[in-house]
C-alpha cells in the first residue's frame, strides 16, 4: 500500500515504504540493498529494511523511481573495478528520484523535484535515501523516466569521447566497434544529431539483419561485422572517408581491424575490454601513420572537470533528449523486489541491443 510523508505544503506519497508517527516522533524506513564482502553478486546482495535517519543541513530525501543495473555495479561488487569500496555498501551509481523534502540550507531543490544522482558510490539501489544536495541535479519532469535514469553513465561517455580527442564536427568520419551496447547506441544517436558520419562494428550472429536494420534506424551510416570489416572496400571505393577517430570498447584482434583503416594523424580511445584481451598497437601506427592511442574512464573526467564544463554536457545532452534525438537503449524495468533477476540478467545477457535492465521501485 501506498504510505504518506508530512513534508512542506502537504503529504506526499512514499511507495511501498513504511512510516508511522507516534508522539510526532518520525519512523521512516527504507528497502535497501546492500553487500559486506565482494564477490558473485548473485550471492553477496542482499535486501534488508533500515530506518532513515532525520535529515542533517543541506540534506535531501529522495524517494528513488528507477536506478540501472550497470557492468560497472557489477565489477565493483565482485571487487574488480578500480574505486575504493568502504564494506558494507549499497551498490547503484545511477538514478532518479523524486524529491520528498529538504532540510535547513538546500538551495534550488524543492519537494516534488525530479532529481538524478551525478557523483558514484552513493547507492541508488534503494527505494528511499537521503542524500547530500551537491550529488543532486533537478531534471525536467518532462524527460523519459529511463533517459534520467541511464544518463551520468553511457550519454556522458559517448559524448565527451566525441568531443575531446577529435573535432568530428568538422566532417570527420567516426568508428567504433560493441556498437550494439548500450554506450555505442549514445555515440551513433549524437553522431546523427551532429551529422557526423559514423562505420558500426559487431559480433556476427543469426540475427544480424536486424540488428543492422536498429542501428541504420538510430542513424548508423554503416555496420559491419567483425568479418565484414576484414574485407571492405567502402574506402576503397571512396563511399566513406577513413575513420580519423575509433572508439573502443572490445580490444583484442577487433581493435587491431580498426586500426588497420583509420586516417594519417586519427585518434583511437579505449573505454572498455569486454574481449579482455589487450589492444595491440602496431609500430607503423605510431611511427608512420602518427595514431594516438588514448584511454578514457568517465569518473577521472568528472573527479578533474570543472563544474561549468560538466553543466554544459549535461544541459547539451537533456536537450538532445527532449528533441528525441537520443533515447533510451532498449531496456527492461524489473521490481525492486526482483532484484536479482535484473543483476542475473546483467551478468548473463548478450542481447543483440545491448539490453539494459533498471530496478523498478514503484509500488
Amino acid at each position: 500500500m501506498s504510505i504518506f510523508h508530512l513534508v512542506r505544503g502537504g503529504w506526499r506519497s512514499l511507495g511501498n515504504s513504511s512510516i508511522t508517527f507516534h508522539k510526532n516522533v518520525r519512523n521512516l524506513t527504507s528497502k535497501n540493498l546492500f553487500y559486506a564482502e565482494f564477490g558473485d553478486p548473485l550471492h553477496v546482495v542482499r535486501m534488508k529494511e533500515v530506518e532513515v535517519p532525520p535529515l542533517k543541513n543541506q540534506e535531501v530525501l529522495v524517494r528513488m523511481l528507477a536506478a540501472p543495473v550497470n557492468p560497472a555495479d557489477i565489477n565493483t561488487i565482485q571487487g574488480k573495478y578500480p574505486v575504493k569500496i568502504t564494506l558494507p555498501s549499497i551498490p547503484g551509481n545511477e538514478g532518479v528520484g523524486v524529491v520528498e523534502s529538504v532540510s535547513d540550507g538546500v538551495k534550488n531543490i524543492c519537494p516534488g523535484d525530479r532529481v538524478i544522482i551525478v557523483k558514484p558510490l552513493n547507492g541508488t539501489w534503494r527505494d528511499v535515501a537521503i542524500l547530500n544536495q551537491q550529488v543532486l541535479r533537478v531534471v525536467p519532469k518532462e524527460l523519459g523516466l529511463v533517459e534520467a535514469a541511464t544518463l551520468t553513465v553511457n550519454p556522458c561517455t559517448a559524448y565527451r569521447m566525441l568531443s575531446d580527442f577529435k573535432n568530428v564536427k568538422d566532417g570527420l568520419v567516426v568508428i567504433q566497434n560493441g556498437a550494439n551496447s548500450a554506450c555505442g547506441q549514445m555515440v551513433i544517436q549524437i553522431c546523427k544529431a551532429w551529422g557526423v558520419k559514423n562505420i558500426n562494428i559487431v559480433r556476427n550472429r543469426p540475427e544480424i539483419n536486424e540488428l543492422k536494420e536498429y542501428l541504420k534506424c538510430l542513424g548508423a551510416t554503416y555496420v559491419l561485422t567483425e568479418e565484414e570489416l576484414r574485407t571492405t572496400t567502402i574506402f576503397k571505393e571512396n563511399k566513406i572517408d577513413r575513420p580519423s577517430l575509433a572508439l573502443n570498447c572490445v580490444g583484442g584482434k577487433n581493435a587491431l581491424e580498426m586500426v588497420r583503416h583509420l586516417q594519417k594523424s586519427a585518434a583511437v580511445v579505449t573505454y572498455g575490454a569486454m574481449s579482455r584481451e589487450p589492444v595491440t598497437i602496431p609500430n607503423a601506427s605510431l611511427i608512420f601513420k602518427n595514431i594516438s592511442f588514448h584511454g578514457f574512464w568517465m569518473t577521472a573526467w568528472n573527479e578533474k572537470a570543472p563544474q561549468d564544463k560538466k553543466e554544459d554536457m549535461i544541459c547539451d545532452i537533456i536537450s538532445l533528449m527532449l528533441e528525441k534525438k537520443l533515447n533510451c537503449p532498449v531496456h527492461k524495468m524489473v521490481k525492486f523486489d526482483d532484484y536479482k533477476t535484473a543483476i542475473g540478467q546483467t551478468l548473463s545477457t548478450k542481447g543483440f541491443t545491448g539490453c539494459k535492465y533498471l530496478l523498478d521501485f514503484s509500488a
